[in-house]
This record gives C-alpha cells, structure tokens and sequence, in this order.
C-alpha cells in the first residue's frame, strides 16, 4: 500500500464563508487554550507534583494528553483510539503526515519524540515540543544521529517510552515511505518492544493529503488552513507490538513495522 483512499478533494477546498465561520470560533478557542489552560498545566507540572499519580499515570503524562487532546479539538479533529498502547518502556513508530501528527499521538500517550531541530523554532509547537522531552535530530547528520541513538537508548532501558517516524520526514501524505532500520537499533539493544502506530485523517484515511504540507508550505501556512478546515475524525491505531527478541535484525522489524501500518491505513 502506498497511497491512502483519496478525498474527494486533495487540496484545500474554497468554501470562504464557511472557512470564516470555523476561524471565528477557533480562534478564540486557540487563545483561550494557549493563554489559560496552557499556563494552568504547566503550573501543575513541578517537582512538587512529578511523583503524583492518577488512574495508574503520572500526572504530569496526563495533563499533557488532555492539553494535546484539547488542540486537537480546538483544530475540529474528533479523536478516536484503536487498541491499546503499550505502558512502560516501548518505542512507538508511526508514519508521518504533518507537524500534528505529535500532538495527536500525545493525546492518547506520552512518548518523548524524535523530531528535526526546526521543530524547536516552530511558535508554540517547538515550545511544547521541548516540554514534551523531545530528542531533536539534525537531519542528514551521523554525529547528531549517534547522539539521538544514545538519548533513546537511555531513555528506553530507564523505563520510559519514545516515540520515531521511521520515515524520516512527511511526503505530501499520499504515499508511505521506506523505514529506516537504524533507527530500531535502540529498541534493539534496550530489548523493549516496537509498537507501530497508523495516523489516519479522515474517515479511511481520506484527509491525509489535506493534512500534509502542501507543495511550498510553510509550517504557518500549514497551521493557519488546518485551524480553517472542517471537522473530521483523526484515528490512532495502535497495532500488534513486535518484540526484538522474536525478530532477527532491525531491517526485518522496520519491514514488519511498516507492512502493519500499511495494513492498517488500507484497511
């Protein structure tokens, strides 16, 4: 599978009354949730309160899925979650649509993220990134790369979960890319399970190219035209784990890793 269901429309549709309408409430519900609730978590989440627990879940983990859940929200998705993820220490890998494609995993678990450094200079989301326990990656780097390896690595066999896009960038959201196997190579040596996870926009991934950065876009362009866009579902599927141990080599756990999320996507 490389392309997903087509919408009946690939690019932004021009509906400038109806456009108009959805800024007029979102907006405003952008600021509330940027210049009230935002300051409300982030006076929650403190050396005070990292210890504390609810239903079994860090705090602060929680805070931060309700906060992403509320962006999402407030940008018109309806989320909805297929299986369950893993709890612990695990390495989630999904393919990669557009810079939402974070907060919408962290509205349904928290995972420290690998993310290219320019994410760090995105308003708002470079900043959350950071908070969120993002590793930033230069890409095309083998030094910056190496230390990313490390980062997760420690991560991974001190408990905690992270979270990659094996792809290594977005493609215009019409096609799944190959996945890099190096990058298993911390789930590996940490022997930590893999999980993939399928990004789905739209009823039967039908909202992926609409999503996606359009040819030239800028990452406020892209921002700005999902803030507009009607509503519609965002699903997450977390699918069957692959456990290293049960799988020889990372290639063959990056293949299998991206045949099920390709199932899932066509499915």
């Amino acid at each position: 599978m490389n392309a997903p269901r087509p919408d009946v429309a690939t690019a932004p549709r021009r509906q400038p009354l109806a456009r108009a309408a959805r800024y007029l409430v979102r907006v405003p519900m952008l600021l509330w949730h940027v210049l009230v609730d935002l300051p409300l978590v982030l006076l929650l989440i403190t050396p005070l309160t990292k210890d504390l627990r609810v239903g079994g879940e860090p705090l602060e983990h929680r805070l931060i899925r309700g906060w992403s859940n509320g962006l999402m929200r407030v940008f018109g998705f309806r989320m909805r979650r297929v299986g369950t993820p893993l709890p612990g220490a695990a390495m989630f890998v999904a393919n990669h649509v557009s810079w939402i494609d974070i907060t919408a995993l962290h509205s349904q678990r928290m995972m420290g993220f690998v993310a290219k450094r320019e994410i760090r200079d995105w308003p708002l989301v470079g900043w959350m990134a950071t908070r969120a326990q993002t590793i930033f990656h230069a890409r095309g780097s083998t030094e910056s790369l190496g230390g990313v390896l490390h980062e997760m690595l420690g991560r991974l066999r001190n408990g905690h979960a992270v979270g990659v896009f094996p792809e290594g960038g977005t493609r215009g959201g019409g096609e799944l890319g190959a996945f890099h196997a190096r990058i298993f190579l911390a789930a590996v040596e940490a022997g930590v399970p893999v999980q993939p996870v399928a990004l789905c926009y739209g009823e039967h991934c039908s909202a992926q190219r609409i999503v996606a950065f359009q040819r030239g876009e800028s990452f406020l362009g892209n921002f700005l035209r999902l803030l507009g866009e009607p509503a519609r579902v965002g699903e997450v599927h977390f699918l069957e784990p692959i456990p290293p141990a049960e799988v020889e080599g990372r290639r063959r756990i990056a293949e299998l890793a991206r045949s099920r999320i390709a199932g899932a996507m066509a499915g």
